[in-house]
């Protein structure tokens, strides 16, 4: 039995137009609220939401995504902040760096090829998170995927800001033991 999902990769791959639709109608609130939450901007973020769209046409097939809204999520964010870095070339989103310092405390610059390789780091976060509790993930999810605000996010989570604040605070230092235990140093 196909999902949901699985129909509408077939519709990519047979190239028919009623895939973008089908993905409108299943994603596209979702999508709407990931590029809105990053950039705060209705019309930059429908446009990166319809961008995405193109992105995935363009690359359905050769790509069989295995989870189709994590595929279009990480699309949609990418162009988010590719709009950011033009919008703000000289002075970076206060979100964007609030995520930032809050990542660095636990997850070395990637960019340092030297060091770590950015990939692993990814799958090191991966197997980390899949070691703790449901709500953990959600939140560190929310947070660090999505760009949830801590606001929104104890709103979401029914928990008081405080709370959501340290919960991510101990989430990001198991974090850090975890990498260190694989051989990752900040």
């Amino acid at each position: 039995m196909q999902t949901k999902d699985d129909e509408i990769i077939e519709l990519y791959w047979k190239r028919d137009p009623k895939a973008i639709e089908e993905t409108q109608t299943h994603y596209g609130e979702k999508l709407g609220r990931l590029s809105f939450g990053i950039l705060e901007n209705r019309e930059d973020a429908q446009e990166c939401v319809n961008d995405t769209y193109l992105r995935t046409w363009n690359s359905i097939p050769p790509t069989r995504p295995q989870f189709l809204f994590a595929y279009l999520a990480k699309i949609c964010r990418f162009l988010c902040f590719d709009v950011l870095d033009h919008k703000n070339a000289q002075k970076r989103s206060a979100l964007v760096v609030e995520l930032t310092h809050e990542m660095q405390q636990c997850i070395p610059d990637s960019r340092d090829e030297d060091k770590v390789q950015g990939e692993q780091i990814g799958q090191n976060i991966t197997a980390f998170l899949r070691t703790q509790s449901k709500q953990d993930r959600l939140l560190f999810m929310k947070r660090y995927w999505y760009g949830v605000s801590i606001k929104d996010l104890a709103q979401q989570m029914q928990i008081s800001e405080s709370s959501a604040k340290v919960r991510l605070h101990r989430i990001r230092g198991r974090l850090k033991k975890y990498l260190e235990s694989e051989g990752i140093w900040i």
